[in-house]
């Protein structure tokens, strides 16, 4: 690993080390990550997919969500259009919302992938464990970008990462799928890179706000 997938800095250091991966930090933006070697091909990615059972008439499921979904609600009109990047098979949180009365849209690379979705752009985007299967996470994030209209919000549900000595027992970075960790200090760096301003929501739940950035 050369640069960081996310700011392409070239500050790397050894963060973790366990049976199966390595992992490094950027000393830019924070971001923890994984060398490319350890991605997974894209059948075997998916293989991990199929094996979730994220039903979208699953009540605990459905609570697990509405970590995300109801503050978002409560932020956006009835008449606002969102988008769910990496819906998953269930496409679960558009069938919750579409009962509150909103419509988003689902795209997902294995399950839901219709690029006129990507088109247009959106008063607000859900990404709900996403962000950390993503390899190009610059390249993710410039899209996401674009695809929010101003004053629109980015809704990011990822766990954090929190301290060295934490994420050696953390059972979160075990998920082969999982290669790029954000913490905090991760968030608060893109908010000031793409002239957002952060809201922390919850242990796992950030709220990207696009162009309400505040110095």
């Amino acid at each position: 690993m050369d640069t960081c997938p996310l700011c392409h800095g070239a500050d790397l250091v050894a963060y973790h080390q366990d049976k199966k991966r390595g992992y490094h930090q950027c000393q830019t933006c924070l971001l923890v990550s994984v060398p490319p070697e350890f991605y997974l091909s894209a059948e075997a990615e998916k293989a991990e997919y199929d094996k979730h059972e994220n039903h979208p008439h699953d009540l605990g499921y459905q609570t697990f969500l509405n970590r995300t979904l109801e503050p978002l609600l409560v932020r956006v009109n009835p008449s606002a259009r969102g988008l769910d990047f990496g819906c998953g098979e269930g496409k679960a949180l558009s069938l919750m919302a579409k009962a509150r009365g909103y419509h988003i849209d689902n795209y997902d690379l294995y399950y839901a992938n219709n690029p006129k979705i990507l088109a247009r752009q959106y008063d607000f985007i859900t990404l709900t464990e996403v962000i950390e299967h993503v390899s190009d996470a610059q390249g993710l994030l410039t899209q996401l970008d674009r695809l929010l209209k101003p004053n629109g919000i980015l809704a990011v549900m990822t766990k954090r990462v929190q301290n060295q000595t934490a994420f050696a027992s953390w059972h979160y970075k075990n998920d082969p799928t999982h290669i790029n960790f954000y913490s905090e200090a991760t968030f608060g760096w893109l908010a000031h890179h793409y002239g957002w301003r952060l809201e922390i929501i919850d242990k796992d739940v950030v709220f990207l706000h696009k162009g309400t950035s505040v110095n």
